[in-house]
């Protein structure tokens, strides 16, 4: 190759133009489309791969999500003699499903009455103001450690350093 200034290859030189003119052409900045708006036949909020119609809104992303099948409360408990994972989620209509290491899923429903309980007992557990990790010293062997996540809050505790209050969400759940 032939050099240019500097030491650098006509290649080196080609490559970084090539480099800029490509991050230019994308709009590399994120900025808002230029005057003419989006590209022909596009429609604001279009799926990918999914082509506007004239006169037809597009589809949108994803349907909104049905509030009573929501997690209500997911709760991880680990160790115990066996140093067995159970996960065990409950959602907002009652339905659970529990999974146990690489066991088929068990699936239920509590009673209106039990997930009243249940939700009773994880609003007075007041997740958000407890340690985010709280452990016994000296550990507890062969004990349990849970991990709780209710309302964008995750706290874990062993099983010696429950509160009151995740006791109460603990036996609220249906059987570990």
């Amino acid at each position: 190759m032939r050099t240019v200034r500097n030491g650098r290859t006509a290649g080196t030189a080609a490559g970084a133009l090539l480099a800029v003119a490509v991050l230019v052409g994308c709009g590399a900045g994120g900025g808002s489309p230029g005057p003419g708006g989006p590209s022909a036949g596009a429609t604001s909020g279009a799926t990918a791969g999914t082509p506007a119609s004239p006169g037809r809104p597009a589809p949108s992303a994803s349907p909104s999500p049905d509030p009573a099948a929501e997690r209500l409360v997911t709760v991880t408990r680990t160790g115990g003699f066996a140093g067995r994972t159970v996960v065990l989620t409950v959602r907002g209509d009652g339905s659970w499903t529990r999974t146990a290491g690489t066991a088929r899923p068990e699936a239920g429903q509590l009673p209106p009455s039990a997930l009243e309980a249940l939700r009773t007992a994880l609003r007075a557990a007041d997740l958000p103001r407890l340690p985010a990790d709280a452990t016994t010293d000296p550990p507890v062997y062969d004990g349990f450690a849970y991990t709780f996540v209710y309302e964008g809050s995750t706290v874990s505790s062993d099983q010696g350093s429950l509160t009151p209050g995740l006791e109460r969400v603990v036996a609220a759940l249906p059987g570990f």
